[in-house]
């Protein structure tokens, strides 16, 4: 399972009306967490689930931790998932630790304000750069807890769960908080808080956009800008899926195609008839096949499918379309049989080829270009 199953398993099966029980689904699936080694979080760190004590928590989360940091959610800086009271919504935050707070300062509006203006501090403390596209309020629902998680949150990056982004952009995300993490803990030895009484300084409060969740990898702008982040994007790729696609490159070579992996990124593969041109690259009139290569985790298809068809077809817009070349065929590259999922990208326009003991099979689409078979 990876982070963006686990997501989608908590908001599907988590009920804030059924306890806190072992036996309720939800809270087994956030109990679990803590001995997951499988959700891309760094070499050291942590991971916890969150649904409540007692009485079940009305926005559960999902915790990320740097021991080095802190491993006290009540009283430090870390790293969280906090699903809206909807469950339509998931935000990755940089929290403060609230429940300590909550017990020195009683006036709630005393408190919220307090927590505003530190996450501002420590906003104001962090790399500019990569902060300000991590300037949104998350939103979570009107009761007190919510409420706080909201004050609290010094940057955050908000998910629709009906469009979780693909894995890969997810832990992209992932690193990004935790080197704001980091920054953020450097930042706070610098500024405890203040003496018992002393007035805290004024801090201009910023402006934060609105909690809805951003378009993968978008910010506001023409397309050109678009397209500048996807070539900017350093998507995480294992040994395993590189000799996926070494291994795809030299059988492909003897179908009379050519691959090319080079200054394409952040394309996997592409293919050319052999006997192309070299001048011909980036010609609008060539046809290309665009490849993305996916290694199965687990024997998981369904995620590694579903992250397959949303690159694919970003890519296919957004590199092609919107430049004005001819749109590529597509094929999602496997480590393995994918099942019932070919017949469903092939209904989708998608070429499915997947690795055997025995060499390479695939859909009746890669059948007629003579790439399996």
């Amino acid at each position: 399972m990876t982070m963006r199953d686990l997501l989608f398993e908590v908001s599907q099966t988590y009920d804030q009306k059924a306890g806190t029980k072992e036996h309720v689904p939800g809270q087994k699936v956030l109990r679990k967490v803590a001995s997951r080694t499988d959700l891309g979080v760094l070499e050291g760190w942590e991971a916890a689930g969150y649904g409540g004590k007692g009485t079940a928590a009305v926005a559960p989360w999902v915790g990320v931790f740097d021991p080095k940091i802190n491993r006290d959610p009540k009283i430090g800086l870390y790293l969280a998932y906090i699903f809206s009271t909807d469950l339509k919504t998931v935000t990755l935050t940089l929290q403060q630790g609230v429940t300590d707070l909550e017990e020195k300062i009683r006036v709630r509006k005393v408190l919220l304000s307090h927590l505003e203006r530190q996450a501002d501090r420590l906003f104001a403390a962090l790399p500019a750069e990569l902060a300000e596209d991590w300037n949104y309020r998350p939103s979570f629902g009107w009761q007190e807890r919510p409420e706080a998680y909201e004050a609290a949150s010094v940057v955050a990056r908000p998910y629709d769960i009906s469009n979780l982004p693909a894995e890969d952009e997810l832990q992209q995300d992932l690193r990004a908080a935790e080197s704001l993490l980091r920054s953020a803990a450097e930042a706070e030895k610098g500024m405890r808080a203040v003496a018992e009484g002393e007035s805290d300084p004024v801090q201009p409060k910023r402006k934060r956009k609105a909690g809805a969740a951003p378009l993968i990898g978008f910010k506001p702008g023409n397309s050109s800008a678009y397209l500048v982040a996807i070539a900017a994007h350093e998507q995480l790729k294992s040994r395993k899926h590189e000799l996926l696609i070494k291994d795809f490159a030299t059988h492909i070579a003897q179908r009379d195609y050519e691959a090319r992996n080079q200054k394409i990124h952040p394309k996997d593969l592409t293919l050319h008839p052999a006997d192309a041109a070299a001048g011909d690259a980036g010609s609008v009139d060539l046809q290309e096949w665009l490849v993305e290569a996916k290694v199965l985790r687990n024997g998981n298809a369904a995620s590694a499918v579903r992250e397959a068809v949303g690159q694919l077809k970003e890519y296919s817009y957004f590199l092609y379309g919107e430049k004005g070349l001819k749109a590529p065929h597509l094929i999602a590259l496997f480590s393995e049989d994918i099942g019932v999922y070919a017949s469903y990208l092939e209904a989708e326009g998608i070429a499915a080829i997947w690795q055997t003991s025995e060499g390479w099979d695939g859909t009746v689409t890669a059948l007629a270009w003579g790439m399996v078979g």
